[in-house]
C-alpha cells in the first residue's frame, strides 16, 4: 500500500511539474506528449531504484527506451504526408 501512495504523490508532483513545462511551450499540442508519460516514466524508475537498486533500474529503462523507439516507429508508419 506503501508503494501505490509513493507513486501517487511523486506521480502526481511530476506530473504537476510537465504541465507547467509544457504549459510554457508552443505549440500547445506538447500539452499531451509532456503531461502524463515522462512524470510516470520517472516515478516508476524512482521506485525501482528504491526497491532494487540501479542495476534493476537501468533494465527497466532500457525497455522504456525501446517502447518509446517502437512508438516512434509506429508514428512515422502511420504519419500522412
Amino acid at each position: 500500500m506503501t508503494e501505490h501512495i509513493l507513486r501517487f504523490i511523486a506521480g502526481g508532483l511530476i506530473v504537476s511539474a510537465f504541465a507547467i513545462l509544457s504549459d510554457m511551450l508552443r505549440p500547445k499540442s506538447f500539452a499531451g506528449l509532456f503531461g502524463a508519460a515522462p512524470a510516470v516514466a520517472l516515478a516508476t524508475l524512482g521506485i525501482a531504484v528504491a526497491q532494487h537498486g540501479a542495476t534493476y533500474a537501468a533494465a527497466e529503462s532500457w525497455t522504456m527506451i525501446y517502447g518509446s523507439v517502437a512508438l516512434a516507429c509506429y508514428s512515422l508508419s502511420c504519419a500522412n504526408y
